[in-house]
Parts: C-alpha cells; sequence; structure tokens
C-alpha cells in the first residue's frame, strides 16, 4: 500500500538502525507513549533491531488501559439498566470491571452495541427517542473532537435521549507524571503523532525544559519509530532536550485548530484517575457546564462508585514503564486474553497483549 509500504521497507529499517548504533556511546532509556507504537515494536523487532544501549519502555499511552476500574464499573450499572441502548468502541467490551464485562451484560440479555463512531450512537437516539442512548467516550486527545462533535450535534437536533460516559485522558500531563515519580528511569520519549496530529506539539515545550528531557514526535510505522529514536538519541547524546517533530507528514505545529475548538466548546479539563497509576491533575476531559446535561454518570446516578485493582495484576508499573509484560508472574497463565486479570491483556494496543501475541 502506498505511504505504508515506504516506511515498512526492511533495508529502511536497517539502515537507520545502524544510523542510531553509530552515535550511540552510552546506555539510554526511551518511552515510546502510544501503545499503537508499542505494537508495532513488539510485532516488527524494531527494539531488537537497536543496539543493546538501548531500552525501549512501554508508557500509558493505551486508552483502554488507563480507563479506572470503577468506571468500567459504571459502564456495567449503566448497561444493564432496563430501557438504556450501550455504545461502545469493541475494545472496551471485554475490559474487566470488578465482577464482570460488558459482554457479560450483553449475554444476559443487555442492549450492547459496538459502534464505529459516536456519531452512530447519536443517530440510534433519534431513532428509539423512548430508550436512553449512552456512550462510551473513551480515549485521549485523538478521540475527542468526535466526541465532542457527538454531543453538540445531539444538542443541536434536540435529542435529549443521548449521553456520553465520559472517559477522556491527556498525554502530557501523564508524560509529567512518569518524569515526576520516583521511579523514573526514562530519558527521552516518542510522542504519539496522532494526538499532535489534533493538538499540536506546543504543549511538549514546557515539559522538556523543565524535565530536560528530549521529546520527539513521531509515527507509528517502523521506519517512523526508528527515526523518532534517532532524533532522540541524537538529542541525549548532544545533551540537548528539545521537541522535535519527526513526522512532519501527518502533524504541524499548532495541530487542528478547528479540532480544538470544537474540544474547548463542549470538554473543560478536570483531574482524571489513570488505572494502576492513580489521580494525575488536570489530565482528562469532563464535559463543560453548558453540555453537562449529557454527563452520564450524573442522569444514572453513578458518580459515586470505588474499586479495587487486582493485586496480581502490575499492569500499573507497566504503564509507568518501570516493568515490561513478562515480570509478571501471572503472564500467559492466570492472565490471558481470553481471561484477562487487567486492561493491558485485553486493548489491542496493550503491551501486554502485544507481547503475549508476538513475543511469548
Amino acid at each position: 500500500m502506498k505511504f505504508i509500504d515506504e516506511y515498512r521497507d526492511r533495508e529502511g529499517a536497517e539502515k537507520c538502525a545502524r544510523a542510531i548504533a553509530r552515535i550511540t556511546t552510552r546506555p539510554w532509556t526511551i518511552m515510546e507513549v502510544c501503545g499503537g507504537q508499542t505494537h508495532a515494536i513488539v510485532k516488527f523487532g524494531i527494539d531488537e533491531l537497536l543496539p543493546k544501549e538501548i531500552t525501549l519502555v512501554h508508557g500509558p499511552g493505551c486508552p483502554v488501559c488507563v480507563t479506572p476500574l470503577e468506571l468500567i464499573d459504571k459502564a456495567i450499572e449503566i448497561a444493564s439498566q432496563p430501557g438504556v441502548i450501550f455504545c461502545s468502541f469493541g475494545d472496551m467490551l471485554r475490559v474487566p470491571g470488578s465482577k464482570r464485562d460488558l459482554l457479560a451484560v450483553k449475554s444476559t440479555g443487555g442492549d450492547v452495541r459496538m459502534v464505529y463512531s459516536p456519531l452512530d450512537a447519536v443517530k440510534i437516539a433519534a431513532e428509539n427517542p423512548s430508550r436512553q442512548v449512552v456512550f462510551f467516550a473513551v480515549g485521549f486527545e485523538t478521540t475527542a473532537p468526535a466526541n465532542a462533535m457527538a454531543v453538540y450535534q445531539a444538542r443541536q437536533k434536540g435529542i435529549k435521549n443521548f449521553s456520553i460516559l465520559v472517559s477522556h485522558v491527556l498525554v502530557p500531563p501523564a508524560i509529567e507524571a512518569v518524569l515526576s515519580s520516583p521511579h523514573n528511569r526514562v530519558q527521552g520519549f516518542l510522542a504519539a503523532g496522532h494526538v499532535c496530529a489534533i493538538m499540536g506539539y506546543t504543549e511538549y515545550y514546557p515539559i522538556a525544559k523543565k524535565y530536560h528531557v528530549p521529546i520527539v514526535v513521531t509515527g507509528f510505522e517502523p521506519i517512523d519509530i526508528l527515526r523518532g529514536v534517532y532524533a532522540c538519541i541524537q538529542q541525549c547524546e548532544q545533551g540537548r532536550a528539545e521537541v522535535e517533530n519527526a513526522y512532519a507528514r501527518a502533524v504541524q505545529r499548532e495541530g487542528n485548530e478547528p479540532a480544538q475548538k470544537m474540544i474547548r466548546e463542549v470538554f473543560r479539563i478536570i483531574p482524571r484517575k489513570w488505572r494502576g497509576i492513580g489521580e494525575i491533575p488536570q489530565s482528562g476531559f469532563g464535559l463543560s457546564e453548558a453540555y453537562e446535561e449529557f454527563d452520564a454518570e450524573k442522569r444514572f446516578g453513578v458518580a459515586g462508585y470505588t474499586a479495587e485493582e487486582s493485586s496480581e495484576c502490575i499492569s500499573g508499573l507497566i504503564l509507568q514503564g518501570v516493568k515490561k509484560p513478562g515480570d509478571c508472574t501471572a503472564f500467559g497463565k492466570k492472565c490471558t486474553p481470553e481471561h484477562p486479570l487487567g486492561a493491558t491483556m485485553v486493548s489491542n494496543e496493550g503491551a501486554c497483549a502485544a507481547y503475549y501475541r508476538y513475543r511469548r
């Protein structure tokens, strides 16, 4: 496929890897933030192409993985109520809550539907005025414009039986949380290109300066990632800490301003709890006061839920780059994609799922 095959070229990848080896003189630990990048790294063996001095660790860049346990329980509670049509992207349906998942609700008669766009859920609400339709709005900044547009259109069309359960999280505060941790060992970051395509990358400037760490925006194909690693290692070796765009074919400095305007119209920035990590200040989106009527938590009275994580699951440490999936004693044994202990084994972007599929 044009514009994909070029970035999966074996000779080109090996050339990039040799260039990285030539400039590497000491050990460096680099974190890729996005789960999509993690899967590409493991699937294509990108980490195995790199010199032994370079360690790639996997960050909290999977929105499904960092959705807190109690929010899954809230989704299950709402979806279990009579008269509710609960809509979600497919990767959320098997994420375990405290006792069961959304597919279990569906198997016992709940009307749980997989959709491909939040606008599909708005359409379902318009076609079913006597029922409450809820969309599970999960994601980083990448999916926020479409979710904001769904709420905006519902209000414009006067659709009163539509609401969203919001679990939006933001990348820059997560990077800062990793860097400020006493367990941090990350010396450079590969920032997620799709997030920056929406938000730009000016938010990273103060982080790079404060923590003296290079942040390189890159894509998801092997050569994209290797070019990002090269730029990051080059900065580390030279003692620089700058924000650099190695994904210029898709990302501009200021991002997508109309998409940002829609986000600001519908959402506000709030503290958000991250599964396995805890609460990070100013790290999520919630509905703004003008759109609170579309808040499913308030509509269904589930705002006060709390839940405890499995003590056997180390997904929080994996999401912080402290551990890798193979360090977990349950990996591939008590925890599998069919019977997951945590979301990192369920999600298509989860690190544990990637290692289970490609590295067992």
